[in-house]
């Protein structure tokens, strides 16, 4: 299982929110870059990013943060967050992203869905947030009428590879990841599944990796000392 450390960017610094609240933000960096670099030193190989100006607001607020990023590390990037249109997708895989995360677009616009996943195949995955059952849209703000199940299914025979899945509850939460919930998911579709959204522990870290996951996002855990990076990437081998 593949170990996605995550920093989520909102004015140029490193922050974190609590169940998606944006009035309720801790600082942990005024440095992504040097977190970046923390992370690749501690044996990191991946990076999940989150522009959560984007996701509010539906264009990019820290492309030169990431792409800053990009060119100082050698993680594999992926970046969600606001990406709504060809000329966005196209800005960020041009300034060095490995996969970018569609989310809103995704849900209300499958046109650009599949023309993104037409010019860029594999680099494109989708984020799946999920609130009471639903997918949840812009920044989390807004509730679909699409189930998470009815939607994975419809992306999958879209040709999506990679998808990941938050439950919203338990983001920032420390409650631990659904576990039943990915491993429901995990058998139910046969797409790469990176579980995101309270994995808090190295046990989660077990779990899920037991379940034959394709990977795992940390961010608070590690931001508060819960979760030694090294360790949770020897655990997910």
């Amino acid at each position: 299982m593949n170990i996605f450390p995550a920093i989520d960017l909102y004015g140029g610094k490193a922050v974190r929110l609590f169940k998606g609240d944006y009035n309720q933000m801790t600082v942990y960096s005024d440095n992504p870059l040097e977190v970046a670099k923390k992370f690749e030193s501690m044996g990191a190989k991946f990076l999940h990013l989150v522009d959560l100006e984007g996701a509010k607001i539906g264009k990019p607020g820290n492309l030169d943060i990431i792409k800053n990023i990009t060119e100082n590390t050698d993680l594999f990037t992926e970046v969600g967050g606001g990406i709504r249109n060809m000329e966005v997708a196209s800005a960020y895989i041009d300034c060095g992203v490995d996969r970018i995360i569609l989310g809103t677009a995704a849900v209300e616009n499958e046109a650009f869905l599949r023309e993104a996943i037409k010019a860029f195949g594999d680099k494109v995955a989708v984020g799946v947030d999920i609130k009471d059952g639903f997918v949840a849209i812009k920044g989390w703000t807004e509730k679909s009428q699409e189930s998470a199940e009815d939607f994975l299914s419809k992306m999958e025979s879209l040709g999506v590879k990679t998808v990941i899945v938050t439950d919203i509850s338990r983001d920032g939460a420390m409650q631990g990841s659904n576990n039943a919930l990915y491993k429901k998911l995990s058998e139910d579709f046969s797409i790469d599944l990176i579980a995101s959204g309270g994995v808090s522990t190295v046990e989660d870290i077990k779990t899920l990796r037991n379940m034959n996951i394709y990977g795992a996002i940390i961010g608070k855990a590690y931001y508060i000392g819960a979760i030694n990076l090294s360790e949770a990437l020897e655990v997910a081998k």
